[in-house]
């Protein structure tokens, strides 16, 4: 009977130890881990104020790489949603909010200085109020350089049980901070490092059109000169064949970007026309989409058709690889467009339209929006042609439309939701017609006296 006393006696003396232990340990939790990245912060920003990116950089499929993620919520800033499931007891299930961002996405420009987010955490770690938050600050002496703070806080309240596991913060939520901090580095590695503070992208859905289109290329060093009598003279093959078809040109001139290279520009001139049914050879021809680009993009888009190819021409009626009709030697008439594109506007020479789709690709790639561009790729339609005096000096810029078709995306960019403008092209001054943007990794915008971009 002594020694089931002194057991008794023993618990609860250790029971009153536990006890007086709990209360004397924090009521609350914190850890927090830095990393300087080699990124600007509105780039930064943006990939933490969204979660379409969180599965590539998050630690948690590194745990289980069959963990299933959920988007609900906005997509884009405080009240966007991302939840995630999976049998993996390391990973388990829970869910993220954020909560706040400060300052707003439409406040963050190339002197901004700093900004935070806030994200709730929903999941079974101990505790209350859980949630993340991630400081930014700019860097380096061009401020070209984000200096990331991610920090964890929970509070444990008089919950004895969960203060105990304070004990246990630099496990699984010091691992969750550590290794989502490094991996975000890499994902951010891959965004080209370009400032698109001054783009206001759109997104809009395109609809399947008939067009005319002759593939062709020039050299880079031919210039906007090059450019001009390249598309020319495929606009004068297009008209041509468009009456001998019988049918009408709807638009202006589209041109789909194959390969931009360092040393030969290869793209597609196209123009829209008022039927998706052709009579070739007297037989009564359906256009349809156009199937995957070649893995070779290097290669012009239908050797066949560019000028100077050795291989023999296709039959007129054809299709050809790929299963565009074929309406002569040059010309080819398929569906184009159809689906959701990433749209900017560039008032300016075309020399401004290369980085205008650099810029939508960046933009892209930080909201979490998919492109391929080489199985759907870019293109520019020109709205508005640029107006010469008797001089030949530019008195109106040219307007570009330039799209970057794209999946897995939202109905609306967050500009677009909050319905800002871009702003209007300037056209008292215009610079010369061989006037390029600044560099893409300097400029503040996409040039210095034409307007980007919607």
């Amino acid at each position: 009977m002594m020694r089931v006393l002194e057991f008794l006696v023993a618990l609860v003396i250790v029971a009153a130890l536990g006890v007086v232990a709990a209360v004397i340990m924090p009521g609350s939790g914190h850890v927090e881990r830095q990393l300087v990245i080699g990124k600007d912060l509105r780039q930064v920003y943006d990939v933490l104020d969204n979660y379409r990116r969180l599965p590539d950089y998050a630690v948690l499929r590194s745990y289980d790489h069959n963990v299933q993620f959920s988007f609900s919520g906005k997509a884009f800033g405080p009240g966007a949603e991302v939840s995630w499931t999976s049998t993996d007891p390391k990973v388990g299930n829970g869910g993220l909010t954020i909560a706040s961002a400060t300052p707003d996405f439409d406040k963050i420009s190339p002197t901004t200085k700093s900004a935070s987010i806030v994200w709730n955490l929903d999941n079974d770690w101990r505790g209350l109020d859980k949630h993340f938050t991630l400081d930014l600050d700019r860097q380096g002496s061009r401020g070209q350089l984000t200096q990331v703070t991610w920090s964890y806080d929970v509070a444990y309240g008089w919950n004895l049980v969960n203060r105990f596991s304070s004990m246990y913060i630099h496990g699984d939520p010091d691992a969750f901070v550590q290794f989502s901090l490094n991996n975000l580095q890499n994902v951010l590695a891959g965004i080209a490092n370009v400032d698109y503070s001054a783009l206001i992208p759109y997104i809009e859905q395109t609809q399947p059109t008939p067009v005319l289109l002759v593939s062709t290329s020039i050299a880079r060093k031919d210039g906007l000169e090059g450019l001009d009598d390249a598309t020319s003279k495929a606009i004068g093959e297009l008209q041509a064949a468009a009456k001998k078809l019988g049918v009408n040109v709807t638009g202006p001139r589209i041109l789909f970007t194959t390969n931009y290279g360092d040393q030969t520009y290869t793209f597609d001139v196209a123009l829209p026309i008022d039927s998706s049914t052709l009579t070739v050879n007297g037989q009564s021809e359906q256009l349809t989409a156009p199937t995957a680009a070649p893995l070779d993009t290097s290669a012009p888009a239908d050797a066949s058709s560019t000028a100077g190819a050795a291989s023999a021409p296709l039959a007129v009626g054809s299709r050809d690889r790929f299963g565009r009709l074929v309406v002569d030697n040059d010309v080819r008439a398929t569906l184009a467009f159809g689906g959701a594109a990433l749209k900017g506007v560039w008032n300016g020479t075309f020399a401004g339209v290369p980085l205008t789709r650099d810029l939508l690709k960046a933009y892209a790639q930080t909201h979490g929006y998919t492109f391929d561009d080489v199985v759907n790729r870019p293109y520019d339609i020109i709205v508005t042609p640029e107006v010469k005096d008797a001089g030949g000096n530019i008195t109106t810029y040219a307007k570009y439309n330039v799209f970057l078709p794209i999946t897995n995306a939202p109905a609306q960019t967050p500009e677009q939701e909050a319905g800002i403008q871009p702003p209007s092209p300037d056209t008292g001054a215009p610079a010369t017609s061989g006037t390029a943007p600044a560099p893409a990794s300097t400029a503040a915008a996409p040039a210095a006296a034409a307007s980007a971009a919607q």
